[in-house]
Parts: C-alpha cells; sequence; structure tokens
C-alpha cells in the first residue's frame, strides 16, 4: 500500500494561537541544519575551523534564501507576484528557487574567499556536496505545500491534490505525478555519488561543485517534463530547461579545461 496515494497533507504542522509552525519551514530547517552538520564533519580534513565554517553558513544561507526568493518573485513568477505583492514576503507559503539560492550562496561563498584568504573553489566544493542532501530533504515540503506537483496519474504511486491546488483545466483530476519524490530520490542518488568521489578521488579544485551542477542540471531538465507549475518559454522548453542546458554546457567546458575529465575516467 501506498500512504501517498492516500495522506491529504496539511501544510501546518502545529498552531499556537496566531502562530502557524509549516511542515515547509521544519523541512528547510531540517536541509539546512544536515547539510551544516556534514559540512563541519568534512571542513575538518580541510583545516577549516568550526567558527569560520559558522561564519561561512550564516553568509551563504541567509544570501542563499535571499537569491532563492529572489530569482522566485522577479524571474519565474513575476506574473503573480506583481499583483500580489504581499505575497512576496510569505516565504514560509513556499516559493525558493534553487537556481537563485546557487547564484546568491555562491555570491556569499566568493566574497567570504577573498575576505577570508581562501581558495572559493575548494570552498563551493566542500559545500555542494551538502547541497543534493539538503535538497532531497526540503522536496518534501513541497508535497505538504502541495506545490510543484506533476502530471495526472492513475498509478497508485500518484499523490491527491486539493481541488484549491489543481492548475486551470485538471480540476477534475484527483491524483497526480508525486514530482517531489523523484527529484527527492535523485537527489538523494547525487549525493550518495557526490560524497563517494569527494572522498576517494582527488580531483582539481571546483570539479565537485561543477558535477553537482550537472547531476542537479540532468535531474532538473528532465523533470520539467512532467512537473504543471511552468509553462515553455522558446519552443517546448521551460525557463528551468534552458537554464540548466547552459549550465550544462559550462559545467563540461570547465571540466575539459580543467582536463578533471581525466581523472574521473582515465
Amino acid at each position: 500500500m501506498n500512504l501517498l496515494h492516500y495522506y491529504n497533507p496539511n501544510p501546518v504542522f502545529l498552531r499556537l494561537g496566531y502562530i502557524e509552525i509549516r511542515w515547509y519551514g521544519i523541512l528547510m530547517s531540517l536541509a539546512i541544519l544536515s547539510g551544516l552538520v556534514l559540512i563541519l564533519r568534512l571542513a575538518k580534513q580541510k583545516n577549516i575551523s568550526v567558527d569560520q565554517v559558522y561564519d561561512l553558513a550564516s553568509w551563504s544561507i541567509i544570501s542563499g534564501i535571499l537569491g532563492a526568493r529572489l530569482y522566485e518573485v522577479f524571474i519565474i513568477n513575476w506574473d503573480y507576484y506583481v499583483n500580489n505583492l504581499s505575497a512576496i514576503f510569505k516565504i514560509w507559503q513556499g516559493g525558493l528557487a534553487i537556481h537563485g539560492a546557487i547564484i546568491g550562496g555562491a555570491l556569499a561563498v566568493f566574497v567570504w574567499s577573498k575576505k577570508n584568504k581562501f581558495n572559493f573553489w575548494q570552498l563551493v566544493d566542500l559545500i555542494a556536496v551538502a547541497l543534493p542532501l539538503g535538497q532531497a530533504i526540503g522536496r518534501w515540503g513541497n508535497y505538504f505545500n502541495q506545490e510543484l506537483f506533476g502530471l495526472p496519474t492513475n498509478w497508485s504511486i500518484g499523490i491527491p491534490i486539493a481541488k484549491s491546488n489543481r492548475p486551470i483545466g485538471f480540476e477534475n483530476y484527483l491524483y497526480f505525478q508525486p514530482t517531489f519524490l523523484y527529484e527527492s530520490l535523485l537527489n538523494l542518488l547525487l549525493f550518495v555519488f557526490l560524497i563517494l568521489v569527494y572522498k576517494k578521488i582527488k580531483l582539481p579544485a571546483g570539479t565537485v561543485s561543477i558535477l553537482y551542477l550537472l547531476g542537479y542540471s540532468v535531474i532538473r531538465f528532465f523533470m520539467e517534463f512532467i512537473r504543471l507549475d511552468q509553462t515553455p518559454v522558446f519552443w517546448w522548453l521551460r525557463l528551468p530547461q534552458l537554464v540548466s542546458i547552459v549550465i550544462f554546457v559550462f559545467g563540461v567546458s570547465f571540466l575539459v579545461r580543467k582536463k578533471a575529465i581525466n581523472f574521473l575516467f582515465g
């Protein structure tokens, strides 16, 4: 029996008077905490102190969340937010774009690395290992918010979506593809791959972070064919797919230029 097929998730975990504690916030916090614990363990091998990790984390987490929200609001869903300005600040209702988080976080790491005289690429390699683990956990927040689901399905793996959350044209369908689950599992596999590579293979600085970008770009590119939350912007491609293609081309050229492919497959 598939529990997800019959369970109707409530986005609110607990209400305390006027205060709501939402599953989305809990899971995002757990995702960040899990990544931080992993980075703390890996940082010992790179002679990065606990205080430096916490300092870097405070920079990158705040900048990453800000970047994720700005990207969601101004790049992905501006047509909605321009008519619902108050919703811009309701981050607890969802709406954090991973591409924006990567950009915001990377900028913070770059500034921090210059300020503290660390190698930028070594730092982002460290963080890149933990990112897919955090994403694997964080995607479950989308499940409880009933967002980012996929096409209708009659399979037993389908999840029920409340009528108020169904897109226009899909009001009469009950079960939809659990794309959050697909992406969560794929990100977990990516995490296992990256942690093995990081620990077992000595690679040029920056290679692990590029492998993360390549892996997630492939995952996101194919997930977009199933998801219902965006429309094509160029031919049959959606914005995240175009971004994924650009990142993939950049990543492959980076590996070739750094001759990292020889380390991986030589």
